[in-house]
């Protein structure tokens, strides 16, 4: 796991808790009674979670340290928010809000910065637009106006696209009361079309896996808990956290194929 490593300033990210679905269970019951010593525990003891979700903004400029905070924040939230008599996982809801709180952060400090020379060439096409229509009646085409300007058409439409608001892929365009649905999922993408057969695919074989096979992958690989840290839960040896976790592995392999 030490590959996947995500240093943070002023974190040993090597010593964060990670907390059993028992211990989830115990503390939520406690915090939903007014404990605010039990949330705290529960914050924690998920930090872990969101250093598994940074690794899906590796490309981004953003700071880490940031991402982490922002990323602590969607914890909060989640956490704030639960219910558990809705019978689903802490990590199932938590996810998707820490998610949308770090990708709402970089679309908000990601502005897209403009030449200055660009924008002079921007404000004398409005100006020239602005004579030509007073003089002819009408708007002068792409043509005239670099042939006014002495400067390229590419030169005009690039100057004419500076002046337009950008929009991020994750500008919220609905929300009825429950899941905001965003400009990203509205956008095709024919790569994510074409493997839809493979992730149903995928979501069947692992339904046929056993329960303890789904969970250690789960835990593993969503939550990002080492074999010791689940061999020390289930209460068993770590050898066989491993002989279980490939069992299932291959499993998928062979179903997959």
């Amino acid at each position: 796991m030490s590959r996947h490593k995500v240093e943070i300033s002023g974190v040993n990210t090597a010593n964060i808790k990670v907390l059993s679905n028992e211990e989830m269970q115990i503390l939520f019951e406690r915090y939903k009674k007014g404990d605010l010593l039990a949330r705290d525990e529960i914050i924690r003891g998920n930090l872990k979670l969101v250093l598994s979700i940074l690794k899906l903004f590796n490309k981004s400029d953003e700071n880490k340290d940031d991402l982490f905070q922002i990323g602590c924040v969607g914890l909060v939230k989640a956490v704030d928010n639960f219910d558990p008599s809705f019978g689903v996982k802490f990590s199932t809801y938590c996810v998707p809000m820490i998610q949308g709180e770090i990708r709402r952060y970089v679309r908000d400090n990601n502005s897209i910065r403009v030449s200055r020379s660009l924008k002079d060439l921007a404000y004398r096409i409005i100006k020239m637009k602005e004579e030509f229509l007073v003089n002819n009646g009408k708007e002068p085409t792409i043509e005239q106006i670099a042939s006014e300007l002495n400067v390229s058409v590419l030169e005009v439409i690039e100057a004419l696209d500076s002046r337009r608001t950008p929009v991020s892929i994750f500008e919220p365009i609905y929300n009825d009361g429950g899941d905001t649905i965003y400009l990203y999922d509205q956008i095709e993408d024919k790569k994510s079309n074409a493997d839809i057969d493979i992730k149903m695919a995928v979501n069947n074989a692992i339904d046929e896996l056993e329960e303890r096979e789904q969970y250690i992958l789960d835990q593993r690989f969503i939550i990002g808990k080492t074999q010791t840290e689940l061999a020390k839960e289930l209460g068993i040896s770590q050898a066989q956290i491993s002989r279980v976790e490939k069992k299932a592995i291959d499993y998928l392999k062979k179903t997959l194929k």
